[in-house]
Parts: structure tokens; sequence; C-alpha cells
């Protein structure tokens, strides 16, 4: 286990995180588990996103429309009779299509011009569902009574953040995952050696929002309200896209210790009013700190201390070492 992890040194974070979540339920209070789900959402936002702005290297930061969509679909089905669980798959369906309308012209963009137009996207949509009468304007919707089940929904979402790892992880080692890799360190090499950029860059974009979007779903159930103001406000695509950069970009451990991170300030801040609303400003000073002094953010630094841990050598590299 210990070769392993010497190896794969995130593979600690992400075993110690699953184990908490997933025995929470029999030793934790409600107010704890409350704390555990809000986490296990934002590392499903954050993994997802990763995945497209991490591997591929195409920063986003329009990601809560897609969050928006899934929690609309969910409050709007349900009310229509449908069970909440049915309406996730539609919901992540949903998303991924708007995100391939969406990426078509915008992945023709690179850089800042790229990015700049997503932000344009998740305002449009914004304000499009305020204005809209069966997404209740900007007074939002609430989940029919009896859907609420906190203990399901826990569980749901806890499985859907590790089966988001899960999958983050089996794409990056496959031929896919090198695609990416290919687009975020030259995109001009990538498409010379053979890569469909744009077509790779919509797989990664439809994949991460359908990701979001169930997450959204379960976020609309849990809560039992959603509002265009919650689901669709930019300081959550801006929360996206911090905890994989403070955490560590491209790699399947950097998001989970981002969203961790910013769960526990955003728990601690929210419990003082006087520092309710500057839990954005904290984390914005701890982003800034990490890109001075750590640019591969928590989990290089993570990777360059475990690497100068002591390493018991075997008996034939000493003998070699003695002999010469």
């Amino acid at each position: 286990m210990m070769a392993l992890l010497r190896r794969h040194p995130a593979l600690l974070p992400g075993l110690v995180f699953s184990a908490v979540l997933l025995l929470a339920p029999t030793f934790a209070e409600r107010g704890t588990q409350n704390d555990l789900w809000n986490m296990a959402f934002f590392v499903v936002l954050a993994a997802a996103w990763n995945l497209l702005g991490g591997f591929a290297g195409q920063v986003s930061l329009g990601y809560s429309a897609f969050v928006g969509i899934g929690a609309y679909t969910t409050v709007l089905l349900a009310q229509a009779g449908w069970s909440p669980w049915l309406t996730l798959p539609v919901g992540a369906a949903l998303a991924a299509a708007f995100s391939v309308v969406v990426g078509l012209p915008t992945f023709r963009l690179r850089g800042p011009y790229f990015t700049i137009a997503t932000i344009g996207v998740g305002e449009a949509v914004r304000v499009i569902a305020s204005g809209l009468d069966f997404t209740g304007g900007s007074s939002g919707l609430r989940m029919p009574a009896g859907t609420f089940d906190f203990t399901a929904n826990y569980y749901a979402m806890v499985g859907l953040a590790l089966g988001t790892l899960a999958l983050v992880a089996w794409l990056q080692q496959n031929a896919f995952g090198l695609a990416l890799e290919a687009i975020r360190q030259d995109i001009d090499g990538a498409e010379a050696l053979g890569v469909n950029s744009t077509w790779v860059k919509l797989e990664a974009h439809a994949i991460s929002s359908a990701l979001v979007a169930v997450a959204g779903g379960l976020f609309a159930t849990n809560f039992q309200y959603i509002s265009p103001g919650s689901v669709f406000d930019f300081r959550l695509s801006l929360t996206i896209v911090l905890m994989p950069i403070v955490g560590g970009m491209g790699t399947l451990a950097g998001p989970v210790v981002g969203a961790m991170l910013f769960s526990y300030l955003q728990i601690k801040l929210l419990a003082s009013p006087t520092l309710r609303d500057s839990y954005l400003f904290i984390y914005g000073g701890l982003l800034i700190v990490v890109m001075l002094f750590e640019p591969r953010g928590i989990m290089g630094l993570w990777e360059r201390l475990w690497s100068r841990l002591p390493r018991r050598r075997t008996p034939a590299i000493a003998e070699a070492r003695g002999a010469g």
C-alpha cells in the first residue's frame, strides 16, 4: 500500500475523503452530514470542470448555467409528476446538448477570448431564466411536497462525487485523456498529429456539463427551492474555477482538496455575520498566494514534500552503492 501511495501520492486525500463521506451517517450528526453533502457537491463541480479546464486548458466561467439547467429540469418535471430521480438523466442530457450548442461557436476562440465568451453565455442564461414565466422569474420555484429525503439524497451526492472522480481518473488514463493533455500543451501540434481538437473539447464539455447538471438536480431536491440568483449565479461559476486552481489543475486529487478547503472556509465564514460575504475574497487571496509560490496548487506542494520523504533502500541497491 505504501509503495502504491509513493507512486501515486494523490491517492491518499481521495481515500480519506471517500472513507469519511461513506461512513459519516454512522457517526456524524445531521449538521455535519449537511456540511459533508455540501463538500461532495463542490467536489462534483470542481472535478467535472477540471476535465475541460484542467486537462484541456479551456478555462470556462459559465458552468453555473449547467447547474441551473439540471436544477430547473428537476423542479419543473417534478411539478409535472415525475419522480425526482428520473429527472436527473433528462437534466444531464439537456445540459450536454446545450454544451454542444455553446461549444460549437466558442471553441473556435482561444485563450481569454474563450473565457470571456463563456461569461457572456452564463449571464445570458441567468437573465433569460429571470424573465420567463414557467421558470418562476426572479422569484424561483419550489419542489413539490413529499420529495425530500435527505439520507437518499446524501448517498446519491456522495455516489455522484465518487463516480465523477472514478470517471475522470479513467478518462485521464486512456487515449481521450492523452488527447486532452496534448490540446492543453499545444493545440496546433495536437491537430498536426491527427487530434480533432474541436470534437475532443466538445466531448469533454458535454461529459462535464452532464455531471454538473446531475449535481444541480440533487441540489434542487435537497434544498427544495431554486431561483436564478442561486443556481445561475456568476459567483458559483467563479467558485467552480477557483477550487481546481487552488487544489491543483490537471490532477485527480486537486479539485477534491480545493473543494474541501473551499467548503470548510465557506461553512466557517457563513457562521459569522460580519464575514458572511467575504469567503470569495479570502479564497481569492489564497489563490494569489498559491499562484505566486506554488503554481501547481496544493497538490503540487504535497507531491514536492512527499518526494522529499526518506525512502527505504532495497538490499540490492544498498549493496551496489556500497560497492561503488
